[in-house]
């Protein structure tokens, strides 16, 4: 895990994308601060630009950098849900331009899986994390279901997990508005 996680960050600090293990799918990911890195993610997926992604981050503390408000029941949001959440902020800060949703709103996660965590606290950034698949294609449930295209397109493949069959969902996804209204987006 440990020679993934150095050469993950070494992709990462370079500008190219990964291949990784997350708290939900197998995700690919770059450096969130990185617009050209962001665009790369978005010519894999052969996805338009117009769509956000969200990023992980290895502690709640980290979110306030790279949002302009975090309101408190994000707080308790994050410490109660037993299952990966995804938290969509009002207003991004200090993030690529280009992974921000028109509205200028950003997904953020709390990444509580063992690799996903140490590569965030390692990297010191938040880090993308989006499906590793091709824009309108089926999730891969598993390492073992995403499509050579893919494998091909991106600069590193961690290997730790890829044995795993495991079947893990998304993350459920809340919205909170700036006016404190919480709407669920995936349960």
């Amino acid at each position: 895990m440990y020679e993934d996680i150095k050469e993950s960050c070494k992709i990462l600090r370079s500008g190219g994308v990964i291949l990784y293990p997350t708290d939900t799918v197998w995700g690919l990911g770059c450096d969130a601060t990185c617009g050209d890195a962001v665009k790369k993610i978005y010519e894999i997926k052969q996805r338009t630009d117009s769509k956000a992604m969200l990023v992980l981050v290895d502690n709640p503390d980290k979110i306030r950098f790279y949002t302009k408000e975090m309101p408190d029941i994000a707080w308790d949001l994050i410490e109660m849900s037993e299952k990966p959440l995804t938290i969509i902020y009002s207003e991004a800060s200090n993030l690529a331009s280009e992974l921000l949703a028109e509205d200028g709103s950003i997904g953020i996660r709390v990444t509580k899986e063992s690799f996903s965590k140490k590569l965030c606290e390692t990297f010191r950034k938040p880090i993308v994390s989006t499906s590793a698949n091709i824009g309108g294609m089926p999730t891969p449930a598993n390492f073992s279901e995403i499509s050579p295209e893919i494998k091909q397109a991106v600069d590193y493949i961690v290997s730790y997990r890829q044995e795993e069959k495991l079947k893990p969902k998304p993350s459920g996804i809340i919205k909170l508005e700036a006016d404190g209204l919480i709407k669920i987006i995936r349960e």
